[in-house]
């Protein structure tokens, strides 16, 4: 059984597709799509706000998703979050990477394509344009991913997408 907990009377909603690890928490108002996954560790806490998350999308280990009252947490399809991640009552449109132990903070909106690199602390209300590099603290955006970039980020989310099936299987 995925550990799925209501709080405040709303109950999480997960497609029957996705990976939620056994030591994931998903709780409240939170949805996730079909194929996207919540590996070990992860915490998906929409106590106060709804989070939500795309297809195809997956939050790598430790990663934490929150949310703040007027701050909704929306991560778009086919994202990967990596490693120890906060993304907190933020925007991340499809087909992003946010590197490992990177921190997007309220109100922030990644455009569509873009790369955080790992340790990128994104500051609140920071508006980033579609298939940016983004890297710093704080972050600003470095230079337009190229092509090849891009499909790096693309090839991340479909691999994870495999390992979320493997793992799957793997605790029935």
């Amino acid at each position: 059984m995925a550990p799925l907990y209501a709080f405040a009377g709303d109950t999480p909603a997960v497609h029957e597709s996705a990976f939620i690890a056994p030591s994931a928490s998903v709780i409240g108002k939170a949805a996730l799509a079909e194929n996207s996954s919540a590996f070990y560790g992860v915490s998906v806490r929409a106590d106060t706000a709804a989070i939500t998350v795309g297809a195809g999308t997956n939050l790598q280990d430790n990663v934490v998703l929150h949310a703040d009252p007027g701050f909704p947490c929306t991560v778009g399809a086919r994202v990967s979050v990596g490693h120890s991640a906060v993304v907190h009552g933020c925007t991340v449109e499809d087909d992003c990477l946010i590197g490992m132990s990177a921190t997007i903070l309220n109100g922030a909106v990644i455009g569509a394509g873009s790369l955080i690199a790992a340790g990128a602390v994104v500051l609140e209300g920071t508006r980033i344009p579609p298939r940016s590099l983004v890297a710093g603290v704080p972050a600003k955006v470095r230079r337009e991913l190229s092509d090849a970039e891009f499909a790096g980020v693309q090839q991340n989310a479909a691999h994870y997408q495999e390992l979320a099936r493997a793992h799957k299987e793997l605790h029935g």
